[in-house]
């Protein structure tokens, strides 16, 4: 579930990076994954827009976009690619040994 709290996050932390380099990671459908450098042009309210180097073409996305992880953002630093939103952990569950074992 998406919290407004995540959004206005992404939304500073995205403000913080604009006219920097970035890498854009998508799918195009049909097992069709897409990757292109880009800079982070703008950033609004409600989206922001990049320019891909590759065709000087801009294109906007939604923040939500990013925190659903359709589109995966990573901002160069001098050196290398570090992604804008860690890669998501999963939580193990514990099972009734574990719990038992701990009481």
């Amino acid at each position: 579930m998406i919290y407004q709290d995540d959004i206005t996050t992404l939304q500073t932390n995205i403000k913080e990076i604009v006219g920097q380099k970035i890498k854009v990671k998508g799918s195009l459908g049909r097992s069709r994954l897409f990757e292109k450098s880009a800079t982070l042009e703008k950033a609004y309210p409600n989206i922001f827009v990049v320019k891909y180097e590759e065709n000087e073409r801009n294109v906007s996305y939604q923040y939500k976009d990013v925190l659903t992880r359709t589109v995966e953002v990573e901002v160069f630093d001098g050196e290398n690619y570090n992604a804008l939103i860690p890669p998501a952990v999963e939580e193990k569950k514990k099972n009734k040994k574990d719990i038992s074992q701990t009481l």
